[in-house]
């Protein structure tokens, strides 16, 4: 019975990226470039995945959780090297190999199924991914014959005048019988400048056994863009930050400016929910429908619920919950959960807390490591004095009670239900429920003060 498999290539450094950080593992619109190539593969359902690593080899296996099997290319000697490698896991398969690049983040599923659909329907040996470039520079040639074969792949540099007028390209993503695939890389040989294996001489050695080769022509040159440098990072982020955004608008979110709303490949967005300019949806974040995201704003790996406001504020991975709405210039930190139909306001911060339905921290207020129930009202100026200078403490505030403007509450406390703390008390003690808690010192007034120092 024939397989399918994937191998991607991943070992490269990537010197002319001039970064720390290995080139597939840079991200494109919040994901790692191979990142978005494994997720592709896997909706297809390849029989085995394999990707070559090398630089950056423990990175790379961090990155990608899933069922791969990696294996090592211990010196970069060319993509031929690179395939070959992965002989001892793939070589006695009967089936149909794909190969792809971990560069290249904008590849698409329905593009690698029609690849292997035209590989497998035109009974060839290899089939090369090709495209339509309209400045074909840099790019190798495909030569196709009178019915339309793959005759040979001409480098630019090596192509004659009439070849250079060539506009197919090919991308360097291939399709092949696997059995031929490993019988031919047993023949590429590495005499050249670089002294390296190439992938693409597997399309000559077959071609020479008068072993059919076929090409399937994509319409989106972009989508097989290979990443090399910095710039073309900034393009393939630019070319993926469209599709994304393309894509939510045509299942009914409104985005009023695309080209300045960034939306993570990882998230869910609901209908008849509002993007304005200037607004960042970062990691696996899920807003519900009819929510309204105001500019300047930045949700990262948050849950909303529906019907959120949020004005200009940053949300990071908590709860929001229906009906709320936050700031302007509120923080909503790690670990908050904010419950249904509360009010967050300006310069309001959250940062471990769970606010409950119907309450209200409307200003200028820090609530940490805090449980607030339902329908309290927290004024403005009011801190939860939640660190001792070596622990956390936890601050709880039950449901229905007012704390007053400007008021410290030094955790460990508690405040009842319906409880009072009147504005500018610091509050060091737990307060029973329905009481009212006054924890000033008494107003004196120096009579004639001013006037004893003349």
């Amino acid at each position: 019975m024939s397989g399918r498999f994937a191998v991607i290539l991943a070992a490269g450094q990537g010197t002319r990226m001039k970064s720390k950080l290995y080139k597939v593992l840079h991200p494109v619109c919040g994901k790692p470039m191979v990142e978005h190539v494994v997720d592709q593969v896997f909706k297809l359902e390849f029989d085995k995945t394999a990707v070559i690593v090398g630089h950056g080899a423990e990175e790379v296996k961090k990155t990608l959780t899933e069922k791969i099997e990696f294996v090592m290319q211990p010196e970069q000697l060319g993509t031929g090297h690179a395939v070959k490698c992965a002989e001892h896991l793939l070589a006695s398969q009967k089936g149909t190999t794909v190969v792809l690049c971990g560069d290249t983040p904008l590849i698409t599923a329905a593009t690698i199924k029609k690849l292997m659909d035209t590989h497998e329907a035109n009974g060839a040996k290899a089939t090369v991914l090709t495209a339509h470039a309209p400045d074909p520079t840099g790019y190798g040639r495909v030569i196709r014959g009178n019915q339309g074969q793959v005759e040979k792949i001409v480098e630019h540099k090596d192509a004659s005048v009439d070849e250079l007028a060539i506009a197919e390209v090919n991308t360097g993503t291939y399709c092949f019988d696997n059995e031929a695939l490993f019988e031919a890389l047993a023949e590429v040989k590495n005499e050249n400048a670089q002294g390296e294996y190439y992938l693409p001489d597997v399309i000559g050695i077959l071609r020479q056994k008068g072993e059919t080769i076929s090409a399937y022509q994509t319409d989106s040159l972009s989508e097989t863009m290979g990443v090399n440098d910095r710039v073309a990072l900034s393009q393939a982020e630019a070319a993926m930050r469209n599709r994304i955004n393309e894509e939510w608008m045509r299942q009914g979110v409104t985005i009023i400016d695309p080209q300045t709303t960034y939306i993570s490949a990882d998230a869910s967005i609901g209908q008849d929910t509002v993007l304005y300019p200037n607004t960042s949806i970062k990691g696996p974040s899920v807003i519900g429908e009819d929510c309204v995201i105001e500019s300047g704003t930045e949700i990262a790996s948050a849950t909303l619920g529906r019907g959120v406001h949020v004005c200009s504020s940053v949300i990071s991975n908590s709860v929001v919950a229906d009906g709320s709405s936050i700031g302007p210039f509120a923080h909503i930190r790690p670990g908050s959960d904010v419950g249904e139909n509360v009010r967050v306001g300006n310069f309001v911060e959250l940062k471990k807390a769970s606010i409950g339905t119907g309450s209200k921290v409307s200003h200028l207020t820090y609530v940490g490591d805090a449980e607030v129930g339902s329908d309290v009202n927290v004024g403005c100026g009011v801190v939860t004095v939640n660190y001792d200078g070596k622990n956390k403490h936890k601050t709880i505030i039950k449901d229905g009670a007012f704390v007053g403007s400007g008021s410290n509450l030094i955790a460990p406390v508690e405040i009842g239900e319906r409880a009072f703390v009147a504005a500018g008390s610091t509050i060091t003690d737990d307060v029973p429920s329905q009481a009212l808690s006054i924890a000033r010192s008494r107003q004196v007034n120096k009579d004639n003060y001013v006037k004893k120092d003349v």
